[in-house]
């Protein structure tokens, strides 16, 4: 199963701060936002933050709206959303609220924190703590992984710290974040900041891409989403994006009996879109996607060779209708990776399935994410029988 979305949420002051250095937790969000954030909770399987989080604010993780407790009921699904906390060393507190309130609780540790915990005498029953070891190293895709599928988790809510977020964002693990903007500054060098130093993906020069701004009460709501492709074999959240874009564009092909509706995009190292296309595209009844797309391009453009080429359908690697498939027209091009939804069925060429072989044999990076299968198949039903 897939890694969860992940979704970062956070509270910041105008200046980028978590809190102040004060005793008490300064409140940078009002009712209306702390409602909107109620309302994320609820629509998450599950909700995590750091250990430290869970020392400094001792917090619950609640639903605590009865309505959306009854909705989630109602639609089969526990009345709180999994609370999820990561600790290498497995010092915690048995005392805090976090254990003792809601549903079920998990927490990821390493080999030694996991004996440190069991001797902690933490809840057990329906609604106690699972202890998970991932092994000597506390990796986030480890813990993402079981939380994909061991737990069924699809979607999950992180509220902090900073830390675990830019750990997160910095790795390419982040599908979303959510600032809520209060307007005021803590303006205190030693106060906690949102996210940290290091290298992001993509760079500086990088930038996000904006879903959404509205005010919540007297915040403001931003939401953004990364763009930059992932490397190698890993699928990152970007990678997720413009493959859906892809099978966006392979819908509004125009329809054929004689060819399938393929969607492309080709997508720089630093996230920015150079070209898209898609089967049929303009007045050429017999482009394929990928051709329609690199064609927007110059041939010498230098990001070519860090790019990623997205299709919803396996690159072909043989055709009639042109000289060249797009498997080789991918590679000419100086393209080294590929993000693929579908292998290219039989319906029209033998053997058809051999474009990833073809790309794969001269040195580029294929990479098929079978989730979107069936997204890139819709438009193609009428030819599968």
């Amino acid at each position: 199963m897939p890694q969860p979305y992940v979704l970062l949420s956070a509270a910041v002051s105008l200046d980028g701060f978590l809190d102040d250095t004060g005793p008490e937790r300064l409140l940078l969000s009002g009712p209306a936002d702390f409602d909107r954030v109620d309302e994320v909770r609820a629509a998450s399987d599950a909700i995590l933050i750091g250990a430290g989080t869970l020392r400094t604010d001792n917090p619950r993780l609640l639903v605590n709206s009865p309505e959306r407790r009854a909705a989630r009921i109602a639609a089969g699904l526990p009345e709180y959303p999994l609370k999820v906390t990561v600790s290498a060393s497995g010092e915690l507190d048995p005392a805090a609220q976090f254990w003792h309130t809601g549903g079920e609780k998990a927490v990821y540790t390493t080999d030694k924190g996991a004996a440190r915990l069991h001797g902690l005498g933490l809840p057990t029953g329906p609604n106690g703590v699972a202890v998970v070891s991932v092994g000597l190293e506390l990796e986030w895709t480890a813990v993402l992984d079981h939380l994909g599928d061991v737990r069924g988790v699809r979607r999950l809510m992180v509220e902090g710290g900073g830390r675990v977020h830019t750990q997160l964002l910095q790795q390419g693990l982040a599908d979303e974040v959510q600032l809520a903007v209060a307007p005021l500054f803590v303006g205190e060098a030693d106060a906690p900041r949102l996210f940290g130093t290091g290298p992001y993906p993509g760079g500086p020069k990088s930038r996000l891409r904006l879903l959404e701004t509205r005010p919540v009460g007297d915040v403001v709501l931003i939401r953004y989403a990364p763009t930059v492709p992932g490397t190698g074999p890993a699928v990152s959240p970007a990678d997720r994006h413009w493959l859906d874009l892809a099978c966006t564009l392979a819908a509004a092909c125009p329809p054929s009996r004689t060819a399938f509706s393929v969607g492309a995009v080709v997508v720089a190292a630093d996230g920015t879109e150079l070209a898209r296309g898609h089967s049929r595209e303009g007045d050429d009844p017999v482009v394929h996607a990928e051709e329609a797309a690199l064609a927007k391009l110059d041939p010498a453009d230098p990001r070519l060779a860090t790019a990623t080429v997205y299709s919803s359908l396996e690159p072909c690697a043989r055709r009639a209708s042109r000289p060249a498939p797009c498997a080789r027209l991918v590679l000419d091009a100086g393209v080294r990776r590929v993000v693929t939804a579908w292998r290219e069925p039989d319906t029209f060429v033998e053997d058809a399935a051999a474009g990833n072989a073809v790309l794969s044999a001269e040195g580029a990076e294929v990479v098929v994410v079978p989730e979107y299968e069936e997204r890139a198949k819709a438009p193609n039903g009428h030819l599968l029988g």
